[in-house]
Order: structure tokens, then C-alpha cells, then sequence
């Protein structure tokens, strides 16, 4: 129906909701306050390769760099309203320089322009990221270094296992956090190409030289792909898989970390641990609980990542505007959980007193018995079998001799003859002791000291050499900036 005909309650309608929900609903310009010196960096590298390709000209470039300055040093809460950062940023400098500021828009869209943001942040934060999964490194490698010979029991099934040490089960997930480490690396590889002149999604007919600006913001390359540009997000995705990743390997530490205080083993210094409000006599390892629970916010990060990825027909869609708060979240959540833990490790204490007789709990040196049988020439299954009949009669107030009795009776049983025709008596007793049993793991990667050395060495090796490459990637982009800064001080 036309205007004159419209009732009374449908003008009310369209006044209650002209200009209403809808405008606050679209606007991402709160949340954009985490890209804002990440569009001023665009901004100026686009601007000024569009005065190097004679796009616009040396004054106006001036006037708009250096309003981009004011901008910068008024701050993303003197921005004028507008749909997002890049809108509100566009229409300071408009009202600053007049219309001729509307030439910074020039050959590109803002989706090439958010896309290019979300890079250039999220790089940093990656890095951000690998300092704590590397400092997490080094905790878990010093503190390794000082608990070769601690012993600790090993668990399966959470049940008495074997004999290993604390250096052992440090260096266990100083591995995880390597690999770790690398998954971060590598997406920041991808992460680290420029997505800007794609435009829309279909190019632009303007003469200009996306090189050249992703060489000005410290790129190491270009999203060819127009299309791929402006609306490819499979690098968040890559990102906060890795940052989950991460977080997964957090909460098995830290829930090691409470099981073990729960035993006695290791104790959290104050500055990782709480009491109870009620209970004066509580030390509880809250740090690592909040650690632990990280994982469930990254992966749910991850999933909602995905989900909303999911089907989205090609080139942009509005969606990606709630996909990329996943990435934000996760960042930041997984490095103060690596943080955190970092602390935690470098700072507890472990209590050899309790460790080392909860090691030989549950005649977790069976194994030794039955590999010594097999080294003695017995199949290993047949002296598994042989020790596996003692087992169950084995208490555990029983003393060495009480054991090695036990598993010659079983030998009886089980082969017909007595346990001394394969092995002697003191090669049996050492391998019951578990520090011998751990000794006796030298192999490369195992628990005995010697090989925990070796891995101590080679993981201080590689940690430096990740710190290098680490070093490289922050001296590359702070190069970039600061070129980028000397052009656009030719202009202004």
C-alpha cells in the first residue's frame, strides 16, 4: 500500500524501528578497536602506493597521511560513528581534507581492506603466542635439567605403571609444546600474506601495485586470487586450530600438574595457587584449573569458527563479521593459559621425599623383571606370562627377597623350573629397585639420566633456534614498519 494509505500503527512500526536495531546489529566498530592501528597502517601503505602510481596526487597523499596521524593520535574513541573502523576512519578524514580525502578509497573495498587487518593483527598475535609456547619450553627444559634423577611414578589407565623420573615427564610435554610451537609458525606463514587490491572480490582496473603494499606492511607475499582475497578466512581457522591444539596440550600439563599435588609430589608456589575461603589449611592449584578449562573456550572457538565458515557461498558474506572474534578470543585466552603455565612449572617445587616411594607402587618394576627374562633368552611373551602369574601375589608391603620369591614360584609354575636358570639373583633385585630400573631405560628418549642429558641438550638447541627464527619474523615486520613510516614522512 502506498504512504498515504498506511495506518496509524503501521507509521509507528516504521518509526520505532527506522534507524534502530538494525544499525547497531551491522556495527562492528566496538569490537574493531582491536584493528584500528592495523587500518591506519593499511591505510597509509595503500595511499601511498596510489601517489606512487600516479593514482593520486603528492598533496593529496600529504593531506591524507598526515589526518591519518590526527586520527591515530585522537584514538579509535574520538572516531565518528560509523558501520565499522574502516567507514568511521574514511569519514574523519572526508571531514578533515574535504572530498579529495575520499580518494584514500581508491582501488580497493573494504573487504580487502578487513581482510588485510585481520592479517596484520592476527600475525602479531600469533607471534605473541610462540614467545609463551617457547617460554613454556624453557621452563619445562631447566626444570627437566634439575629432576634427572627424581623419580616418579608412571602412569596408564591413571594405574601404577613404571618407574620414571620428573625430568622425563617434563620433557614428555616440552615435545608437545614443539610441535606446538611449529603449528604456530607455520600458520603464521600463511597468516602473513596480503589479501589487499582483491577489492570487492573481482579486482580493480586501477593501475596499481598490490607488491608493493604488502612489501610496505611487512608481507611476505600476496593472496593472488582476488576472490580468494577478500573473502578466504581458512587461515583463522588454521590459526585457532593450532592455538587449540595448544590448549589441549595445556590441560593435560595442567591436570598432571593437579593430580600430582593431590598426591604430595610437587607443590605450586603461592603465587599459582589459592586457599580456601573457609578452609585455612586448602592449597588448591587453581591456576591450573582455569589453565585446564582454556581448552574447552579454544576448541569451542574452533567450532563456532567452522561453523560459521561452514557453506557460505564464495566471495563475502556479512558472516565473516562474527567468524573473527573466534580468532581474537582464542588468542588471547591460549597465551595467557601458556603464560600461566610457563610460571607454574618454573616455580613449583617437587617432593622427592613422596615421589620416590610412590615410583616402585604397584610392582611397577614387573616390566624390568620380564625384559631381563627376555635379555636372558627367554621370549619376552613366555617371561611376561611368568611375571604376570606373580603379580597378583605380590603385596605391596613386600620386601625384595619376599618378591624375587614370588616370581621364582611363578617360574615353577609357568616353565617348570626355577626362575635362576635364566637370570641371577642380583640382576633380578636391581631391576626391582626402581632408580635401577629407570638407569636401565637408556635408550634414546627414555628416562635414565644419561638419555634425559642428550634430550635436555638437543631441546636447548632447538628452543634457541625457534628464538631466532622468532627474532627474525619480529625484526622483518619491525623493518617493514618502520619503512613504511620514513614513506609516508616524504609526504606529510
Amino acid at each position: 500500500m502506498g504512504e498515504e494509505e498506511a495506518t496509524d500503527d503501521t507509521v509507528v512500526r516504521r518509526d520505532r524501528f527506522s534507524g534502530g536495531p538494525a544499525r547497531g546489529f551491522l556495527s562492528s566498530l566496538d569490537a574493531d578497536r582491536r584493528i584500528f592501528e592495523a587500518d591506519l597502517a593499511v591505510d597509509r601503505a595503500h595511499v601511498v602506493m596510489l601517489a606512487e602510481r600516479g593514482i593520486v596526487g603528492d598533496d593529496v597523499a600529504g593531506e591524507i597521511l598526515a589526518t591519518l596521524d590526527d586520527v591515530e593520535a585522537a584514538g579509535h574513541g574520538a572516531l565518528p560513528d560509523g558501520e565499522d573502523v574502516h567507514e568511521a576512519i574514511e569519514s574523519a578524514v572526508v571531514s578533515e581534507v574535504g572530498p579529495e580525502g575520499g580518494r584514500m578509497h581508491t582501488a580497493r573495498s573494504r573487504n580487502d581492506e578487513v581482510a588485510t587487518c585481520i592479517r596484520y593483527r592476527l600475525r602479531d598475535d600469533l607471534l605473541r603466542s610462540v614467545e609463551t609456547a617457547l617460554a613454556l619450553r624453557e621452563s619445562l627444559v631447566e626444570s627437566a635439567a634439575d629432576h634427572t634423577e627424581t623419580l616418579l611414578p608412571g602412569y596408564t589407565h591413571l594405574q601404577p605403571a613404571q618407574p620414571t623420573t620428573v625430568a622425563h615427564w617434563l620433557l614428555s610435554y616440552e615435545a608437545a609444546v614443539t610441535r606446538d610451537a611449529e603449528r604456530l609458525f607455520d600458520a603464521y606463514a600463511r597468516v602473513n600474506r596480503s589479501p589487499l587490491g582483491g577489492a570487492a572480490f573481482a579486482g580493480t582496473p586501477f593501475d596499481i601495485d598490490r607488491d608493493r603494499t604488502a612489501e610496505l606492511l611487512g608481507f611476505d607475499g600476496v593472496v593472488r586470487n582476488s576472490m580468494d582475497a577478500s573473502s578466504g578466512r581458512d587461515v583463522l581457522v588454521e590459526a585457532v586450530s593450532a592455538l587449540a591444539t595448544h590448549a589441549v596440550t595445556l590441560s593435560g600439563l595442567a591436570e598432571d600438574l593437579i593430580l600430582y599435588a593431590n598426591r604430595g609430589f610437587v607443590s605450586l608456589s603461592d603465587d599459582y595457587s589459592s586457599t580456601s575461603s573457609i578452609m585455612p589449611q586448602k592449597v588448591n592449584p587453581d591456576t591450573m584449573e582455569l589453565v585446564r578449562a582454556t581448552a574447552g573456550d579454544a576448541v569451542g572457538d574452533l567450532t563456532g569458527l567452522l561453523t560459521t565458515l561452514k557453506g557460505l557461498p564464495r566471495a563475502y558474506n556479512r558472516d565473516l563479521q562474527r567468524a573473527t572474534p573466534h580468532a581474537w578470543d582464542a588468542v588471547d585466552d591460549v597465551t595467557a593459559a601458556s603464560e600461566v603455565a610457563a610460571g607454574a612449572v618454573a616455580t613449583a617445587t617437587w617432593h622427592a621425599e613422596a615421589t620416590t616411594p610412590a615410583a616402585g607402587e604397584g610392582f611397577s618394576t614387573a616390566t624390568g623383571v620380564a625384559d631381563a627374562l627376555a635379555m636372558a633368552g627367554l621370549p619376552f611373551r613366555t617371561a611376561h606370562e611368568v611375571v604376570a602369574a606373580a603379580a597378583p601375589e605380590v603385596e605391596p608391603e613386600d620386601d625384595v627377597a619376599t618378591v624375587t620369591a614370588r616370581v621364582d614360584a611363578a617360574a615353577e609354575a609357568v616353565l617348570g623350573e626355577s626362575l635362576w636358570e635364566y637370570v641371577t639373583r642380583d640382576a633380578v633385585t636391581r631391576v626391582l629397585d626402581p632408580a635401577e630400573s629407570v638407569a636401565s631405560r637408556d635408550s634414546a628418549g627414555g628416562p635414565a639420566p644419561d638419555a634425559v642429558a642428550s634430550e635436555v641438550k638437543a631441546a636447548r638447541e632447538s628452543l634457541a633456534a625457534d628464538r631466532e627464527t622468532l627474532a627474525g619474523r619480529r625484526e622483518a615486520l619491525a623493518a617493514a614498519a618502520e619503512a613504511l613510516d620514513a614513506e609516508v614522512a616524504s609526504y606529510v
